[in-house]
């Protein structure tokens, strides 16, 4: 998976492309280790992120837990199969897909 990262005051936008699975989402959650301090918003850009797995739906859940209080989690351009894995998991409940 590849992971790019922008930075724009406390916003930090990440986008991924490929699979987020059991492989590529410790990589996620250690860039996310390395860059949530001092950010209040975080922004996944999922345009090119072909498919997510429940160790990605973790790192999901690790990133609201982070900035819960302080700021939010938003997900973008999800595709038709990742935001169907949202909806059955009702994880779309606890974080926005735009």
């Amino acid at each position: 998976m590849k992971i790019t990262k922008k930075c724009s005051g406390k916003t930090l936008e990440i986008a991924l492309e490929g699979r987020l699975d059991p492989i590529s989402a410790p990589d996620l959650e250690q860039q996310l280790n390395e860059s949530l301090n001092g950010i209040d918003d975080l922004i996944l850009d999922f345009s090119g992120l072909d498919y997510i797995s429940s160790a990605g739906l973790r790192v999901m859940l690790y990133a609201r837990q982070v900035l819960l209080g302080r700021g939010s989690v938003k997900i973008v351009h999800a595709n038709e199969l990742v935001r169907e894995v949202f909806t059955v998991t009702g994880m779309d409940g606890i974080i926005k897909l735009e």
